[in-house]
């Protein structure tokens, strides 16, 4: 008979047994990512994230199933957003928080939130998804929240009662190119010659980039892009998600996943940008620069990306959401679910009445979008 238990630490789950249900393209999801998030205190309840790890177990202790999963007395660092949810839930006398969360902490990067052994089956899927659903109602939550899930999972979270929500990102796909100019060709003339114009502009900068991996990243590059990220997260969000403790972690115990680009001035770091790496998709994360040089975030994050992609293989390139001037670079916008549990049923249907008119617009916006497009036509 299965059974579900629910763990306060990832470190309290065998490494092994969770990894063997992450799979090969989902990075952010092993035990590694999770555990260095934790133990730099990054997610911690201090800071509104107390982790509820649930884990499906058989007979034998084996971990057929598994879920990141948070409960949380705030909203930041989701990246779906719910703000305007919890602010009338609030004034209409309601708690909106704590609420659950079934995600990866301050990851907007799609991928599996119902994990399963390679030997498990859909409703075992299902299983861990009821006893998610079970958990959330049992402890009284406003709400229940799984981002960024897959595809399938979030129809399939749909059939059991959640509510869908879409969103959408930039990514780049790999048609087989051999090499830069090969994909350069894929394009309409004048975006091949911008972008060949901004490349060219970096290097007349007279800055080099380099792409560290593994073993090639010491503690001073780690030092340097820190001061890369505060500035960066600064900018945006107001504080930093991320402490440098967690950098050091990411590189120890997941070192051969992460590729560092950084930018290179007179022998000066002046820039940097943090990718991971899956079995086929490299995930760009951080980016920053403490001056201004023209042109050379697109070269740091996104033409350095995609040359180490054609170099390896990988089939995409995520660049994550917002910034429409990716579009011009080669990378296209794609859907991105979300799935929603709220107890309040009148609270409910006026989330889904929402959720139904931003699907239309999301998808409106797409279509938009992909009309600027810089690739060839037929006509072209």
């Amino acid at each position: 008979m299965p059974k579900i238990a629910q763990f306060e630490r990832i470190n309290q789950i065998d490494p092994q047994m969770w990894d063997a249900c992450v799979g090969e393209d989902n990075p952010f999801a092993t035990h590694a990512f999770l555990c260095a998030l934790e133990d730099s205190r990054c997610v911690h309840p201090d800071h509104g994230w107390l982790p509820q790890h649930l884990v499906l177990t058989d007979d034998s202790g084996q971990i057929n199933a598994c879920t990141p999963l948070y409960l949380k007395s705030h909203s930041y660092g989701e990246y779906v957003f719910d703000w305007s949810w919890a602010e009338a839930y609030e004034r209409a006398g309601g708690r909106y928080y704590p609420k659950l969360l079934c995600a990866i902490p301050f990851t907007p990067v799609s991928g599996q939130r119902l994990l399963t052994h390679a030997d498990c089956s859909t409703e075992d899927k299902k299983q861990l998804l009821t006893h998610l659903l079970a958990h959330a109602d049992k402890i009284g939550v406003s709400s229940l929240h799984i981002n960024f899930a897959q595809k399938k999972e979030w129809e399939m979270m749909q059939d059991l009662g959640m509510l869908g929500r879409i969103g959408h990102q930039y990514h780049w796909t790999n048609h087989h190119y051999e090499n830069f100019d090969d994909f350069l060709n894929a394009l309409s003339s004048r975006k091949r010659k911008a972008i060949r114009k901004e490349r060219k502009a970096v290097i007349e900068s007279g800055i080099k980039l380099t792409t560290l991996s593994g073993p090639e990243i010491q503690e001073h590059h780690w030092d340097a892009f820190y001061d890369f990220y505060l500035d960066t997260s600064g900018r945006k969000w107001g504080h930093p998600y991320l402490n440098r403790d967690f950098f050091s972690l990411l590189g120890q115990r997941l070192g051969d996943q992460t590729v560092l680009v950084l930018a290179l001035q007179d022998q000066r770091i002046v820039a940097g940008a943090l990718n991971l790496k899956g079995n086929d998709t490299l995930f760009g994360r951080y980016w920053g620069c403490l001056e201004d040089y023209r042109f050379l975030h697109f070269e740091a994050c996104y033409y350095q990306a995609i040359d180490y992609a054609i170099a390896n293989r990988l089939k995409r390139v995520e660049a994550g959401a917002q910034g429409q001037h990716k579009i011009q670079r080669g990378y296209l916008p794609v859907e991105t679910y979300s799935a929603h549990w709220i107890a309040n049923p009148s609270f409910r249907n006026a989330v889904d009445d929402f959720l139904e008119h931003d699907k239309t617009v999301n998808r409106m916006e797409m279509q938009e979008l992909m009309k600027l497009s810089p690739y060839k036509t037929d006509s072209q």
